[in-house]
């Protein structure tokens, strides 16, 4: 049984292009199902049957397990069982009428368009207050860079550095360049996020080489490898022009390699500490508690009711599939929802 999970696992990431967090997840879920299958006393894998299958979600569901998750252990025993039996490991397709429970979606948490433009604003704001004579505010004031306590793991995934040391980067670079660099650094990191609507994992991934400045499009890597260009506006043109102007040369250290966003250190910035910078960010606007993907869900929201057409807010998100798209509208009809319940007199 664990060369047929190895052998999954190659097959989800050469043949099927799924991402690593993908594979991860659905190799997880795979042991799962075979250990509760050798519990239920299936020893070998031809003796998987559609009874063992539905028992282990059974199991799953009296321990209080999500629907989404259950949903998604009930799509990777299907991939499994059609796989193997492809193989020749499995007699028959055994999962391919496994029923799974729908996952219920909610409607994400989007900020209203004010809301999104003081986000944006917030770190210039903080490079105001510091240039107006607040310098010791910068060395121990946290909201001027909130969340950046470094880039330990990016530097690791970049090369440039381990989890204990950066070889790369030694230091911090001196001077007041380091904390108005990071400020340059956040505001572009928020104006990505909102302005193109790219995953925290994209936007961190970019290179310099990526970003097309003459057509103001950039250039990202998607899920399963699809390549797609996104447009960015002016604001985020601004933000590029002063942070590679003077921010980027300010934290860039031999090792930094092509990477766009860099962290404290001189590494690739890393999706978990971007994702605190946003919250951090967040609070200093004062407006609701966000993640990077509440920024997506934002930016698709706003296209949709400022009359951008459904298909091609699918091509600037990267859905592969309309319906992941669609969500969006329910959100834009909630709004006129809510807003009809307080305003009209009969609502």
């Amino acid at each position: 049984m664990r060369e047929a999970v190895d052998d999954f696992a190659d097959h989800l990431s050469r043949v099927r292009n799924r991402s690593t967090h993908t594979v991860r997840a659905y190799v997880t879920d795979l042991v799962s199902l075979l250990d509760h299958a050798v519990r239920m006393g299936c020893t070998d894998l031809p003796e998987l049957d559609l009874g063992v299958l539905r028992s282990w979600l059974a199991k799953q569901r009296t321990t209080g397990t999500a629907r989404s998750t259950m949903a998604r252990r009930a799509a990777a025993a299907r991939t499994f069982s059609a796989w193997a039996h492809r193989a020749g490991l499995l007699p028959a397709d055994v999962a391919a009428p496994l029923a799974s429970p729908r996952a219920h979606r909610e409607l994400p948490t989007v900020l209203r368009a004010d809301q999104a433009a003081a986000l944006m604003d917030a770190p210039t704001r903080a490079g105001r207050t510091t240039d107006a004579g607040d310098t010791a505010g910068r060395a121990t004031d946290t909201s001027a860079t909130p969340g950046d306590t470094g880039d330990t793991a990016g530097r690791a995934a970049d090369g440039g550095g381990t989890a204990h040391g950066d070889t790369a980067a030694t230091a911090v670079p001196d001077g007041d360049a380091a904390p108005d660099a990071v400020l340059l650094r956040d505001r572009l990191l928020l104006e990505l996020l909102y302005g193109t609507g790219v995953r925290i994992s994209e936007a961190c991934g970019l290179d310099v080489a990526d970003v097309d400045q003459a057509r103001r499009v950039v250039r990202v890597l998607g899920k399963g490898g699809r390549e797609r260009a996104v447009p960015y506006g002016v604001p985020a043109q601004r933000a590029l022009d002063a942070w590679l102007a003077d921010g980027r040369p300010a934290l860039a250290v031999p090792g930094s390699g092509r990477a766009l966003l860099l962290g404290a250190r001189g590494g690739r910035l890393n999706p978990t500490t971007a994702r605190r910078i946003v919250a951090g960010w967040a609070g200093t606007a004062g407006v609701p508690r966000v993640t990077p993907h509440g920024l997506r869900h934002s930016a698709a929201t706003h296209l949709l009711e400022g009359g951008a057409d459904l298909r091609a807010v699918q091509e600037l998100l990267g859905h592969s599939s309309l319906a992941s798209t669609q969500i969006y509208t329910h959100v834009s009809v909630e709004r006129l929802r809510a807003a009809y319940r307080q305003a009209h007199p009969r609502a």
